[in-house]
């Protein structure tokens, strides 16, 4: 393997070339293992939104399902966008099981391929925060929705572990020049200033999330090299040394903030994520 992580400039790589790489990152691994693990706090995120049976739901970055499915389950009718079509075979797959429709997309969220004013709410759960150009995510939800129209998101903040995790990434293998942190999507003034020109009501509340994995700190970390994309391919893009430097820092991130009581066996440890609700403004 080459070493890709060094002080070396590097020119400024193209926005194709940037979202051709994000694109195989997120079809990298088998992101579907690791959102069986927050499944439930999808399905929680949901019922906190106020979303009636039949309101035109768009989910974007929608990956396999998560938040996809309970919104149908309501009677909601979803649309759900993703970069990655390996993911939508997968949301497919368990809207199928589940008997229940919903249309899965392969699309971009700083392009999405709708009309102007087509939807009632826009969702998104740790899906669009990683887009490289936030001003046009906020465009695109804004140019999608209809007046008065819900926007949910909900985002990994920088002080969480998921957070945490993602500067760890980032320190071994730095993001193209000029990309913004994923994360500022979980800043909540970052995010109001991003929203301010188009939507109202912005509100903000941090939610507490729990990782729970049968495994020690170690594991956990292979786990995620094995099934989480920005994981793997992070570590593919180091050379031996690289990657053990970068396994020893996660790991010793993993091991610091266990709170099982046999860190042998289990990690157990207290996320959170920013939730983030607005409406379009009616100008």
């Amino acid at each position: 393997m080459h070493d890709t992580n060094s002080a070396r400039p590097h020119a400024t790589p193209s926005i194709e070339h940037i979202k051709a790489g994000m694109r195989a990152t997120w079809m990298a691994g088998d992101f579907g293992v690791v959102a069986k693990t927050i499944a439930g706090d999808a399905e929680t995120f949901i019922s906190r939104l106020p979303i009636a049976p039949g309101d035109r739901v768009l989910d974007v970055a929608c990956g396999t399902g998560n938040t996809a499915l309970p919104l149908a389950r309501r009677g909601a009718i979803v649309t759900g966008v993703d970069i990655a079509p390996n993911l939508l075979v997968q949301a497919r797959e368990r809207a199928a099981a589940e008997g229940l429709t919903i249309t899965f997309d392969e699309g971009d969220a700083e392009q999405l391929p709708y009309p102007d004013a087509s939807f009632d709410a826009v969702i998104t759960m740790f899906g669009a925060m990683f887009a490289p150009r936030p001003e046009l995510v906020a465009a695109e939800f804004a140019r999608v929705l209809k007046p008065c129209g819900l926007l949910a998101m909900g985002n990994w903040n920088p002080a969480s572990f998921s957070g945490k995790m993602f500067q760890v990434g980032a320190r071994h293998v730095p993001p193209p020049p000029g990309i913004p942190p994923p994360v500022l999507w979980g800043d909540e003034a970052t995010v109001r200033r991003r929203l301010e020109s188009s939507f109202e009501a912005i509100s903000t509340e941090l939610v507490p999330i729990v990782f729970d994995l049968p495994t020690d700190a170690a594991g956990a970390v292979s786990f995620f090299r094995k099934y989480f994309g920005p994981t793997q391919m992070a570590f593919s893009r180091l050379d031996e040394v690289g990657q053990a430097a970068m396994a020893a820092d996660l790991e010793s991130l993993w091991g610091s903030a266990n709170l099982a009581a046999d860190p042998t066996r289990q990690v157990f440890l207290h996320n959170e994520y920013l939730q983030v609700t607005a409406r379009r403004s009616h100008s």
